[in-house]
């Protein structure tokens, strides 16, 4: 276990070693998912309605650097509307990263709606520089799809009456795409524990008390069986904690 405090000392160059901490692994051969999400103190993921309030320079970077060394950004349509997702663009992400690791210039956005139900004028169809990757299921209105794929979507439907998320992983794995960032929102997340598709959660704790009604990460049917993970390691900065969970070894 990396047992590592954010900053340990000036000898080394946080963004180098920020890189190495939040590395994919380097060999895949299947999707590997790795969760983003950022709660107060007292466990709500939104205040006002949106997750900003609880965000931090610090917090933004790491969500940086975790989009540059994916694939893929994994997202919920609920809460790409809410929190106004455009396209990735190119200074949002390190080039030099991505081109060193073989990446493409940015990453995707793929979008789990299951009534395809993202809004034609969305900026993730209109302000982007590659076409997002809309996950609906074969219930989903014909004419909604193929509209969507008209405005330029790369349409997927993975399952009947419901997104089956690890149809919708094997559609991205077919792709290429297999270092998945996934931000959310609690939906998602709560599915993919449900179906035990989580590898990694990165969980940014904000020096924050809420209160309110503000709901928890997840939120799901329940997990029939519970995961089990890891510490991983331990970052701090700003009073802000971040903390890095791993599937434990079957």
């Amino acid at each position: 276990m990396v047992d590592e405090l954010w900053p340990v000392d000036g000898a080394r160059d946080v963004g180098d070693r920020l890189e190495a901490h939040y590395a994919f692994p380097e060999t895949l051969q299947r999707p590997w998912v790795r969760v983003n999400f950022v709660s107060s103190l007292d466990g709500a993921v939104t205040s006002g309605g949106s997750s900003r309030a609880l965000s931090h320079p610090v917090d933004q970077e790491v969500l940086g650097l975790i989009r540059s060394l994916s694939d893929v950004v994994l997202v919920g349509l609920g809460t790409a509307l809410t929190e106004g997702y455009r396209g990735v663009k190119r200074h949002e992400v390190r080039a030099e990263l991505r081109g060193r690791l073989g990446l493409s210039e940015v990453p995707p956005i793929a979008l789990v709606t299951a009534r395809a139900a993202l809004p034609l004028d969305s900026p993730l169809l209109t302000d982007t520089l590659v076409p997002p990757i809309v996950i609906t299921c074969g219930s989903a209105p014909a004419e909604r799809r193929a509209a969507l794929a008209h405005a330029g979507a790369d349409v997927v439907v993975a399952g009947t009456d419901r997104v089956d998320l690890a149809a919708a992983l094997d559609a991205l794995d077919q792709r290429g795409l297999r270092r998945i960032g996934c931000e959310g929102g609690p939906q998602l997340f709560g599915s993919l524990v449900d179906d035990d598709l989580v590898d990694e959660l990165c969980l940014t704790l904000s020096p924050m008390l809420a209160s309110g009604d503000a709901g928890r990460i997840a939120n799901g049917k329940g997990a029939e069986q519970l995961r089990a993970m890891r510490l991983e390691s331990v970052l701090h900065s700003d009073s802000l904690l971040f903390l890095r969970y791993g599937r434990m070894p079957e």
